[in-house]
């Protein structure tokens, strides 16, 4: 899907700011009329992203204001979108075609609501043990999971975790003291 400048997108205090890693995301997703949650939403951009080009939205986040952000950037730019505050799957009970997560997968331990868009635990993979847990519940039977991730990410850890479904890599970025990685994750049959 391209980047779209004309979204119109207002940063918001204690909300992770689209960066490179949200246009990266974007950019490396395909999406066509299908049902999609975005854990994590931040400030919306890829939510608004994927409602602009035909999909029905849900966006989450653990983080109120990020919820507040989102809703007011769908508002500015008229787009339809369904916002609630969910840790993950809290919030949410239907089944979608796509999940997508711009995991927090920097190695912190850093505490705090703000942190929660960045802070991966010790070896990065944060929450996406209980993402995974949730998808049998939550994705259709031909659906996806694509998600950010980061070399800096324990290897090993991150391995295990995807151990048992089928991983394709949909783009690679180099930046100056990482690379990141869209991966797309489907249930093995």
């Amino acid at each position: 899907m391209e980047y779209d400048p004309s979204i119109v997108i207002d940063d918001f205090d204690t909300v992770y700011p689209v960066s490179e890693d949200s246009i990266f995301l974007i950019r490396s997703l395909n999406v066509d009329s299908e049902r999609v949650l975005e854990i994590g939403c931040g400030s919306g951009v890829v939510s608004l992203h994927c409602a602009r080009n035909g999909c029905s939205v849900v966006s989450v986040d653990v983080n109120p204001n990020a919820v507040a952000a989102t809703e007011h950037n769908a508002d500015r730019n008229g787009i339809k979108l369904d916002v609630r505050v969910s840790d993950v799957y809290s919030g949410v009970t239907e089944r979608f075609d796509l999940i997508v997560f711009n995991l927090p997968y920097l190695p912190e331990n850093d505490e705090g609501l703000e942190a929660k868009a960045w802070s991966g635990g010790p070896d990065g993979t944060g929450p996406l043990p209980k993402v995974l847990n949730g998808l049998k519940e939550h994705l259709t039977e031909d659906g996806r999971l694509v998600i950010v991730i980061s070399s800096l990410m324990e290897p090993l850890a991150l391995r295990a975790l995807l151990e048992g479904y089928a991983v394709k890599e949909l783009g690679k970025l180099p930046l100056f003291f990482e690379q990141l990685f869209v991966l797309e994750i489907r249930a093995l049959s």
